[in-house]
Parts: structure tokens; C-alpha cells; sequence
């Protein structure tokens, strides 16, 4: 026994140093929507990474180790490190978000904005002509019901608000959140929506009309009238969603779309404040049916408000060509060009509304004056536009601005050849096409005279991961996930000459004294 205790404290310094050996010191730091992960490794030590989430990895770090990662993408790391006498034995580290981050922020506000987006969609749609002439529908089919009025008018608000929310999820389960994602750049689907609004907003101009078969609407309607219950509550919502489908489908249609981008629930959100404003209405006028009376009847302001619908679509559409556009680099709808047909889109609007004032009485002349003066107001704000201004109000819709006095490389090797070349460091711009956080950072960051002269001491590589030219996006993109960990737009990384960074990455912002701090030189 006595052996045997001698034994084990002769082993038991080696068994104790081997349990203390910890060569490898990980840390992580938190930078927007991204993690910078740093390993400083003990002097004589070196480090190999032996898998980074599910990618084989096997190649050896000394002195230190840091890598930027987008933090929906952080991932176990598998490592063991060697010095000249003993190698410790493999390890894994993780790094785990805590506490409410700026990814969150940002993701809390882009949602409230789809959110807002959708509202103003469904407070649109009710003045249309699809929707408006249901009001009159759903204030008989009530006034059958007269008990239970209030309950029956919560459900009706309720199913509608269901519907359309349910439509919004059923699109996020049959795409997914990554071809959603997509869904927002694809060329095919920009120059879709394009053409259905063109051809939409010639309907409202008076050109033709349309409309859905008038047996699916009489059938639904019949149908809801002969049931009882909350099922022909639910069937009376239904037939205002596919009633009013023909106007409200463009709507919907745009707001999706932009949705998508966003997130894995932006669309289900966005069809909820869609839902919300539409419902509302219609919900109170099945409650007091009496307000109906109240309600201005369709005649000449609905051909009014169609007319003007029908600008803000087509100037609306222009949004959805300028991306297929980009991606594609047809040229042509350059900045300018979309500019020009913003201008006569708005002051299309204040010269019709105009010309046809004389014809109305004072207090419509009171409203439309209401609309013609910003109209024209925003058409005159466009000008400037023409030589260069950034109109930051249209950065979101808009091509990109031309950002003059500054060499700009778009291919990543020769920017970083031209940079060891000259012995100036790098600033690289991780963009898109149809990023519109992008069009707004630069309009109102990249285009402050005091950025373009402290940028004038980079090299400037601007890089589009949505470009669907011979496979520049594909590139750009693997470059931005495989070399700097992340997959989100606006992304700006700062190295020296020889490609080192320099500084943690900076995402969105429109605070040019932000990215001046960010800026090294």
C-alpha cells in the first residue's frame, strides 16, 4: 500500500501540470450582428484548429488567432495546441450570445418597420376600388345578425386578420427563410413584380379592368349567408380577401417581397399590420352599422384616388426593375433615368389633381390641396438629384450613387494587389443590389464630404454579393462568409496592405461621425 501511495505522489506534479496546461486563452467580442473570436496563444505554443463547426480544419495558428462571425452562424471550435515537448489533448470552446445584442436591435426595428409597412398596405387597400364597395356587403350580411353584434364583429376582424397572416406564414414555410432571403434579389422575381405593377397601375389609369370571376365571390357570399356559427363569419372574411384580391394583390404582393429580406417572420409580420388596418373598419362598420351612412359613397374621389394610386405604382415598380437591373447589368435604368420618371410620377399626381379641382366642391378642394402641394414639393425635392445630390429621402429606392473622387475597385484581388502595390490599407464595402440599408448608408454615410476625404487614404473595394454576372455574386458572397464570417449587408472590414485586419467590421449605420471613428486613417 505504502508503494503504491509513493507511486502516485511521484506522478502526481506531471498528472496536476498536465491538468493546468492551458496554452490557448479564447475571448469573444460582440460587433453589431457579428462575433470577432481571438486566441491568444502562449509564447513557444502553436495551435491547431482541428474543425470550426462542421468544416474540417487542420491548420496551425502562433502568437494569436481571430476570426469575425456572423453570430446566426456561431459554431463550436475544435483545437489542440503543441509546444516542443507535449501537444495537450483536443479541446472544444464555444462562444454564446448573452443579453440583448445590437443583431437584435436591428432585427426588432427592421421588423417594426415591415410591420408599419404592412399598415400603410392595408390602410391603402381599403380605399380602393376592390375593397371599398364591400363595406355596403358586410354591414347587410350583419344586419341579419343581431345578436351577439360586438362578438360577431370581433371574429369577423379576427378572421381576416387570420387569413392574411396565415397567408404570410404559408409563403415563409414553402420558401424558407434562405430563398426567402433570395426571394428579395432574384432577378426573375423583380422584373415579375414590375410588370404586375405596370399593369396594374394601367387599370387604375382606366386603361382595362380587373376583376376576378364573379361566381367565386357570388359562391363564397352565398355560402356565408346560408351558414351559421363562426364558420360563416369565417367564410364572409373570405370572400372580402378574394373579392378584394384584384387590388390588394399588388399590395401584397410588394409588401412580401420586401419582407423577405428581412427575416425568417417579417412576412407574417408584415401581413399582420396589413391585416390590422384593413380589418379594423370593416369590424367597426359590422358593429354600428349606422356609420356606414356616415361613409362617403364611390364616385368621382374613388376615380380620383385610383388615378394616384396609379402613379405611386408605377413609380413604385421602377424599384423592382432598378434591381433586376443591377443584377444583371442591362444599364438600362440608371440613376438618373429612375430619377427623371420619380419626378414624373409625383408631378403627375399634383397636375391631375389639379386640373380636376375646379370640378369639386371647396372642402375636397381643401383635401386635394392636401396632396397636390407635397406632390410637387417632393418632384421639386428630386431635381437636384439629376447633378448628383444624394436625395437621401429615395436612398432606399434608388440606384446607387456614384460616390465622385474616389478609385474604386470592384474585384477583390486587384484591389488587394493595388493596396501591396502602394502600401495603402483596405477598406472593403460588402453590399447589394437589393439591399436598401445599403442605398441608405450610402447616401447618408459614404456621400459626407468629411468620409470621402478620410477614405481618400484607402484602397476601397466595393463588392456586390447579389451581382448575377458570371458568378461575381457567388464569389463576393463566399468571400464575405468564408474570410470574414458573416452574411449580412452593409458589411465594412479595415485591413492593411497585406490583408490583416486592422479594425473590428462596421454594419449599418447612417451617423457618418460613427464611421469616421471606425475609420484608422
Amino acid at each position: 500500500m505504502k508503494r503504491l501511495l509513493v507511486i502516485l505522489l511521484a506522478f502526481l506534479p506531471f498528472v496536476v501540470h498536465a491538468q493546468m496546461v492551458q496554452p490557448v486563452h479564447w475571448s469573444g467580442e460582440e460587433v453589431g450582428d457579428s462575433v470577432r473570436l481571438t486566441a491568444q496563444i502562449d509564447s513557444g505554443w502553436h495551435m491547431t484548429i482541428i474543425e470550426f463547426g462542421d468544416r474540417a480544419y487542420e491548420q496551425e495558428f502562433s502568437d494569436s488567432f481571430a476570426v469575425v462571425i456572423a453570430k446566426s452562424e456561431l459554431c463550436p471550435i475544435r483545437f489542440n495546441a503543441c509546444d516542443d515537448r507535449m501537444c495537450t489533448a483536443p479541446e472544444t470552446w464555444s462562444y454564446s450570445v448573452s443579453g440583448p445584442t445590437a443583431e437584435r436591435s436591428n432585427s426588432a426595428r427592421g421588423l417594426l418597420m415591415i410591420f408599419l409597412f404592412g399598415m400603410l398596405g392595408g390602410l391603402l387597400a381599403i380605399f380602393t376600388p376592390c375593397v371599398w364597395p364591400i363595406i355596403p356587403m358586410t354591414v347587410s350580411f350583419f344586419l341579419k345578425r343581431t345578436d351577439k353584434g360586438a362578438l360577431n364583429a370581433v371574429l369577423y376582424g379576427l378572421s381576416i386578420i387570420v387569413l392574411y397572416v396565415g397567408l404570410g406564414l404559408l409563403v415563409t414555410l414553402l420558401f424558407g427563410a434562405s430563398a426567402l432571403n433570395d426571394l428579395s434579389t432574384n432577378a426573375i422575381v423583380n422584373i415579375f413584380f414590375f410588370l404586375l405593377l405596370v399593369v396594374f397601375a394601367l387599370s387604375f389609369f382606366g386603361l382595362f379592368e380587373i376583376t376576378l370571376p364573379d361566381s367565386w365571390s357570388t359562391a363564397l357570399d352565398s355560402k356565408a349567408r346560408s351558414t351559421g356559427g363562426f364558420l360563416s363569419i369565417l367564410l364572409m372574411a373570405f370572400t372580402l380577401v378574394i373579392v378584394s384580391f384584384s387590388c390588394t394583390g399588388p399590395i401584397i404582393g410588394t409588401l412580401l417581397v420586401e419582407a423577405a429580406g428581412h427575416s425568417l417572420l417579417a412576412p407574417a409580420i408584415g401581413m399582420l399590420g396589413f391585416a390590422i388596418a384593413l380589418a379594423l373598419p370593416f369590424s367597426l362598420f359590422a358593429m354600428f352599422p349606422q356609420w356606414l351612412k356616415t361613409a362617403p359613397k364611390s364616385g368621382d374621389w374613388m376615380t380620383s384616388f385610383k388615378v394616384v394610386l396609379a402613379f405611386l405604382e408605377l413609380a413604385l415598380s421602377l424599384k423592382f426593375l432598378s434591381v433586376a437591373d443591377l443584377a444583371y447589368g442591362w444599364g438600362i435604368l440608371p440613376r438618373w433615368l429612375f430619377l427623371v420618371l420619380w419626378i414624373i410620377c409625383f408631378a403627375g399626381i399634383g397636375i391631375y389633381l389639379l386640373w380636376k379641382i375646379r370640378e369639386v366642391s371647396l372642402t375636397r378642394k381643401i383635401i386635394r390641396l392636401v396632396v397636390i402641394i407635397p406632390s410637387f414639393a417632393f418632384a421639386a425635392y428630386l431635381v437636384p438629384g439629376l447633378w448628383g445630390a444624394p436625395v437621401k429621402a429615395v436612398s432606399a429606392f434608388a440606384p446607387p450613387m456614384e460616390i465622385q473622387g474616389r478609385e474604386v475597385f470592384y474585384d477583390y484581388e486587384e484591389g488587394m494587389t493595388y493596396a501591396r502595390q502602394t502600401g495603402k490599407p483596405v477598406v472593403i464595402d460588402f453590399t447589394g443590389y437589393g439591399c436598401v440599408n445599403c442605398r441608405k448608408m450610402e447616401a447618408f454615410v459614404l456621400a459626407d464630404e468629411r468620409v470621402k476625404a478620410r477614405l481618400e487614404n484607402y484602397v476601397f473595394i466595393e463588392l456586390y454579393v447579389d451581382d448575377k454576372r458570371e458568378g461575381i455574386g457567388d464569389k463576393n458572397s463566399r468571400i464575405q462568409r468564408e474570410q470574414f464570417g458573416a452574411n449580412a449587408q452593409p458589411f465594412f472590414v479595415q485591413l492593411d496592405a497585406n490583408g490583416q485586419p486592422i479594425a473590428e467590421p462596421m454594419v449599418f449605420t447612417t451617423k457618418p461621425e460613427q464611421f469616421l471613428n471606425w475609420l484608422r486613417y
